[in-house]
């Protein structure tokens, strides 16, 4: 996983469920505690591709398990070792055989959440019982709107038209201008639609004001903020336009705002 990416994974986790991210992108400097086994898968993971379609899947037998806002996170011992892994909220018990696919593995990752440090773990789409396809887990980056899904697809819909904040600009303008207006600072107001916190140290929120076109998810902007947001409220957001933004596992957007500063109004 290269810098870039281990940089946007953490300010993933930044939105609350995990909190602050102090880990490293697996394939550097390998944690002195982690265990030896979860050294050996860590090192084979980070040699396949870090997208869903490519990553290594293990079988094993879950030790542990706990609940984390929207996250779940399994112990699973396996033929290489125990392993860490997190995703989506989901039924598992110990003792449970599972599959899991060992997508964006970190090392030294600290959740705030739980008050844990965990040397190696995955966060990961594909969790399922032994014997079966895993499937990808719903929205394991809470937030997050997977490539190919549009947002109309996941959401209620605003259909009314919302007035842009003095100066502002809309939903759909930021779409349409995306590459003139990448690492510029855009205003709009909008409502929330969707609300996931505390995921790689940040939250996400889904904000449409009317304009654009639900077919395409044009109507439909991504912003990530370190304040929280109440779904149904009308917003103006302040931040930096970003484009093309891969978080691997199938977690692409061709446009959002980073850095969110936000007014109810």
């Amino acid at each position: 996983m290269t810098d870039i990416r281990a940089t946007a994974l953490c300010a993933l986790l930044s939105l609350g469920v995990i909190g602050a991210c102090s880990a490293k992108p697996a394939g550097q400097s390998a944690s002195p505690q982690a265990p030896g086994g979860a050294q050996a898968v860590v090192a084979q993971a980070s040699a396949m591709p870090a997208s869903a379609p490519g990553a290594r899947t293990v079988t094993g037998t879950v030790l542990e398990t706990m609940d984390a806002s929207n996250y779940t996170y399994v112990r699973v011992k396996t033929d290489s070792g125990d392993v860490w892994a997190a995703s989506g909220t989901f039924k598992v018990a110990v003792g449970d055989r599972i599959t899991l696919a060992l997508e964006m593995p970190m090392e030294n990752f600290h959740s705030q959440t739980l008050n844990r440090d965990f040397p190696v773990i995955y966060f990961t789409t594909r969790i399922g019982k032994e014997g079966e396809a895993a499937p990808a887990m719903p929205a394991m980056m809470t937030g997050h709107a997977q490539a190919g899904a549009p947002a109309a697809a996941r959401q209620a819909q605003v259909t009314e038209p919302i007035q842009p904040a003095p100066g502002g600009t809309t939903v759909a303008s930021v779409w349409a201008n995306r590459k003139a207006l990448a690492g510029k600072t855009v205003t709009v107001r909008g409502k929330v639609v969707k609300f996931n916190g505390g995921i790689m140290g940040r939250n996400w929120i889904h904000l449409q004001d009317g304009s654009g076109v639900a077919a395409d998810g044009t109507n439909d902007l991504l912003v990530t903020s370190d304040a929280a947001a109440t779904v149904g409220d009308v917003i103006t957001v302040t931040g930096t336009v970003a484009i093309d933004k891969d978080f691997t596992a199938g977690y692409a957007y061709a446009v959002m705002i980073e850095g969110g500063r936000i007014e109810v109004k």
